[in-house]
């Protein structure tokens, strides 16, 4: 199958906030070109995408990141077969047995999070369902060897939901659940310097007649910022993952592509109202390698009359470098921006669509490129 890569770049800007804090509760940050930059994680932006799933694909759908697989499959067990709470939990705690998964300090949790599909939880039960009540029956060391021989890994290891397959599986004690990631995603960083400032705030008690001072006295440190934002997907990686299913591959596409761009972190949410939309969305298909297009703002963007219009001046300079200098011509282009600069500079961005247009693009494209390559 052809090698194609989706670049995802984003030029955004957020106001005084909290995105993503430190173990201090300091707004994240990191040194780059000799400045000090706001950081929001790229953990941080893959749960926010993640999230976001949601509101594409129906939960029921999705994967879940938790030490309550016991848990889960018990809850999921006793609702189909209507065994008691206590034997659905033998029959769970055996079936997983033989995956050799690390108990955790609770009876019903493992002792790290693993990242799974609901609806293999779903095919597990399908495994016992229709002996349930037989399997509740015997001893412990015979309901074991009862189970042994299902294909438990082989559940889990297939028929993947479209965030494992985006984001990957790693399982330490079990090589053979691995899902090497589709995605990798870039700690989004500000095209600009920035220094964290401290909102010194009170609280009011409406109760207290007495006196007039404060109820509670504190401070919250935040930052503001045009942060330049960075994902890359392995559209060939992603279709592997899914079974060789090139629809599904394209329609995963497209939810992260509306996911990630459209996400924002809440950290401090309701203390900052930081939500955004981006200023400029340039998706970028390559055969070659990810591109990511950084090394445009190690010299932070001076704070003249504004951060933004030189970022993009930035970024469509570095996108142009890459192509020219470095002999890699992308195969598409894509973006979505609102025009400001003359035809010319902005034609290596080409023609700016609509964000909805530009997924359909996007996905029409990589779609026509992998039914072109499989046939």
């Amino acid at each position: 199958m052809n090698r194609t890569y989706v670049d995802i770049h984003i030029l955004q800007t957020v106001p005084p906030s909290n995105l993503n804090r430190d173990d201090a509760g300091s707004p994240k940050q990191a040194v780059y070109g000799g400045a000090r930059r706001a950081r929001v994680s790229s953990q941080a932006w893959k749960r926010a995408a993640r999230k976001a799933f949601a509101n594409q694909v129906p939960e029921a759908e999705l994967a879940t990141r938790t030490k309550r697989i016991s848990a889960l499959l018990r809850d999921r067990l006793t609702a189909r077969t209507g065994l008691e709470a206590e034997a659905a939990a033998r029959i769970a705690t055996a079936l997983l047995s033989p995956l050799g998964i690390k108990p955790g300090k609770k009876a019903t949790e493992t002792a790290y999070l693993l990242f799974f599909g609901l609806p293999q939880v779903d095919r597990l039960v399908d495994l016992v369902a229709d002996r349930a009540h037989e399997l509740a029956a015997l001893a412990d060391k015979a309901l074991e060897e009862a189970l042994k021989d299902l294909p438990v890994k082989e559940q889990l290891g297939s028929g993947h939901p479209i965030d494992v397959a985006l984001f990957g599986r790693m399982v330490a004690d079990i090589p053979g659940l691995n899902v090497d990631a589709a995605t990798q995603v870039a700690h989004a960083l500000s095209t600009h310097a920035v220094e964290t400032e401290f909102d010194y705030y009170t609280a009011v008690d409406d109760e207290n007649t007495d006196d007039s001072g404060a109820g509670m006295i504190g401070t919250v440190e935040f930052n503001s910022s045009t942060l330049y934002r960075f994902a890359t997907l392995g559209v060939h990686q992603l279709v592997d993952n899914l079974g060789g299913d090139i629809e599904a591959a394209a329609t995963a596409l497209g939810v992260f592509l509306t996911a990630f761009v459209t996400s924002m972190p809440t950290g401090h949410q309701n203390s900052f109202a930081h939500r955004t939309l981006p200023n400029l969305v340039t998706v970028v298909i390559r055969e070659d390698q990810p591109v990511n297009l950084v090394s445009a703002f190690e010299k932070p963007v001076p704070p003249r009359e504004g951060i933004v219009g030189e970022s993009v001046q930035r970024l469509i300079d570095e996108l142009a470098r890459a192509n020219e200098l470095w002999g890699r011509a992308p195969l598409a282009v894509a973006s979505t921006y609102s025009p400001a600069k003359s035809d010319n500079e902005l034609a290596v961005l080409g023609a700016p669509l609509p964000f909805p247009k530009l997924v359909t693009t996007v996905t029409d494209t990589v779609r026509g490129r992998l039914t072109t390559g499989a046939a």
